[in-house]
């Protein structure tokens, strides 16, 4: 789970004097990416990104609901706000997000001071209801049940110049029964192709080279259209996009995952040799009770596939330890799978009861001790075989999309290779200048369990995002908290002539 807060971005057409705003993001990258969305409506509403350090006068909290930490992080957050506030008349604070869709009152109930609750269906509203708080000094309390505007026709501040988010459906139509999120994102809502196009054009116009399509199951793309090749041909059709150096796509569900992908990932030279593919468990009849609709017979004939055509893939999951009823004999049974599957990463997840779930009501409810217990011997075997994994990178060649320049604690650049492993970058002798957005190329020298070093000779490839990142700082005269980031887009893309 990530917890972020959106850097200030210098590029706005905000008057200095305008009020400004902080993003703070909860949660998976769909969250990511409706903050991009939740700023842009901010910036083109009047508002300004508050700069490092500075308080903001607006305080948005996009909210996770997925595990129960969320929950004390939110109010964690909220009570220390709550002083700041009482000292900064005018500040208001706003709570949307899966939490917002599914507390709704209940979170001004608990935390009064906030002004304004938002739910998932309506994130073009936060302008309207800010609005409308200030003017009726009371909070407001806006939740839809069903979609208002696809986000993607709303404005968007883009936090990378060389990577971008494109959402290619919204909602779940699986059941799974330790999953929230259906309930608060509502059923799968796929998004035409031509409009997805529309948006990698406009993105690789603006020096953007990677993109990461993103859905809840992003392989069961085309349901609502009726066609089931859609989400390969989609594939296929982005990695097309001039400009466009890398395709990336999360996550996908096993049960949904065709040969037609497979074939899609290995013939499109833009699709990255990376997959991201949930296990949740090596059981199953655990499986079966999280009403996940395949086995591990079927789990492990898809990675085979993929590696048959693809080679060199690096392949991550999601893994919960602790379902309800999950035996010695179960948990045995993940390891197994584990072991089996080589995974390069696992994110690996203690079961944690969310109220609105079958789960949360299902017997045989395990101790926290026995959890934790399995959960550690889990994390100590994936770890030892992510560092063999990547022990076995050392004296190949990678390709590093650099996304952060060294500092004077860091002496090396940052990025991810093509199979989206994290690189640390330490060249020897001169480079040409080196930006975010450009690519390195060195010999990995060194392995570590969680990242790659390549020490040495290295040769460095300028992009169209590194081209796009010099405008910017040359539009900020070098000022910020850091790199700025992408532009502001407003509503559907259109796209700019390539220089």
């Amino acid at each position: 789970m990530t917890d972020t807060t959106a850097p200030p971005l210098p590029l706005t057409e905000a008057p200095a004097d305008a009020r400004t705003y902080a993003v703070t993001t909860y949660g998976c990258q769909m969250n990511v990416h409706d903050s991009e969305r939740l700023s842009g409506l901010l910036d083109d509403a009047g508002y300004r990104p508050a700069d490092t350090g500075e308080t903001a006068d607006i305080v948005v909290f996009n909210t996770c609901a997925v595990r129960e930490n969320a929950d004390n992080r939110l109010y964690g957050n909220l009570g220390r706000l709550a002083q700041v506030k009482k000292e900064r008349p005018g500040m208001q604070i706003a709570v949307g997000g899966c939490m917002a869709q599914k507390d709704r009152a209940a979170i001004v109930e608990r935390a009064p001071w906030v002004d304004v609750v938002f739910g998932t269906h309506n994130m073009g509203s936060l302008p309207a209801l800010l609005d409308r708080a200030r003017h009726n000094e009371e909070a407001q309390v806006e939740i839809l049940e069903s979609l208002d505007v696809f986000p993607s026709t709303l404005p968007t501040r883009r936090e990378s110049h060389h990577s971008g988010w494109v959402s290619i459906s919204v909602g779940c139509n699986n059941t799974c029964t330790f999953c929230i999120v259906p309930a608060l994102r509502g059923k799968e809502k796929d998004r035409r192709p031509g409009d997805i196009l529309a948006e990698v054009q406009a993105l690789a116009a603006d020096g953007v080279i990677e993109v990461t399509l993103l859905g809840q199951n992003v392989n069961s793309y085309g349901a609502e259209f009726r066609d089931r090749g859609a989400f390969a041909k989609l594939l296929r059709a982005v990695g097309a996009v001039e400009g466009i150096e890398r395709v990336r796509f999360t996550s996908p569900h096993p049960a949904a995952f065709s040969d037609d992908v497979i074939d899609a990932m290995a013939e499109t030279p833009t699709v990255m040799p990376q997959l991201h593919m949930p296990l949740q468990s090596g059981s199953d009849r655990i499986l079966k009770a999280m009403r996940r609709s395949y086995r591990t017979s079927r789990f492990l004939g898809i990675l085979e596939k993929v590696r048959e055509r693809i080679p060199h893939a690096a392949i991550t999951t999601d893994i919960i330890v602790g379902f309800p009823g999950e035996t010695e004999e179960d948990f045995q049974g993940t390891l197994d799978i584990v072991r089996r599957s080589r995974f390069a990463q696992a994110f690996t997840f203690q079961y944690s009861k969310r109220p609105g779930t079958p789960a949360a009501d299902m017997p045989d409810q395990l101790p926290k001790e026995v959890v934790q217990e399995r959960f550690e011997r889990l994390v100590a075997l994936q770890d030892e075989i992510s560092w063999e994994e990547n022990r076995a990178q050392v004296g190949r060649r990678v390709e590093v999309l650099v996304t952060s320049l060294p500092d004077s604690e860091h002496h090396r650049y940052t990025g991810r290779a093509a199979d989206n492993r994290l690189v640390h970058v330490g060249p020897t002798g001169p480079l040409p200048t080196v930006r975010p957005g450009d690519v390195l190329s060195a010999e990995v020298s060194e392995a570590r369990p969680f990242f790659l070093i390549a020490d040495g000779p290295a040769l460095v490839r300028p992009t169209a995002s590194g081209d796009a990142w010099d405008r910017a700082q040359a539009d900020s005269c070098g000022t910020g908290g850091g790199a700025p980031g992408g532009p502001t887009v407003l509503g559907m893309p259109t796209l700019r002539p390539r220089s």
